[in-house]
């Protein structure tokens, strides 16, 4: 998921705590492989290891950054198959 800030990032960024906190909720989840903000500060990217859009779109809906009009995100899928994440095995807690 990519993310572009719709707000001045001073807005963004008091919403920050919380959307890392969100963001904490996926990676505990077993949901998240990485996130970031982009650099320039324009949004952000979270990796989501996640079977479908609609999935990505129902976990990222929940995310307060867009909660409260501050982002929007756009999906893209993709397969990793060389470097570092090549071979990557999901990981979920158990229940």
């Amino acid at each position: 998921m990519i993310s572009k800030y719709l707000k001045p990032l001073a807005e963004v960024d008091a919403a920050r705590e919380d959307h890392l906190a969100f963001v904490d909720g996926l990676e505990k989840g077993g949901f998240s492989v990485t996130a970031g903000r982009q650099d320039p500060a324009a949004g952000g990217i979270i990796l989501l290891d996640v079977d479908t859009q609609a999935e990505a779109e129902a976990l990222i809906a929940e995310d307060p950054y867009v909660q409260r009009g501050l982002a929007v995100y756009t999906a893209t899928g993709w397969h990793p198959t060389r470097g570092a994440l090549a071979g990557y095995q999901r990981v979920r807690p158990s229940a």
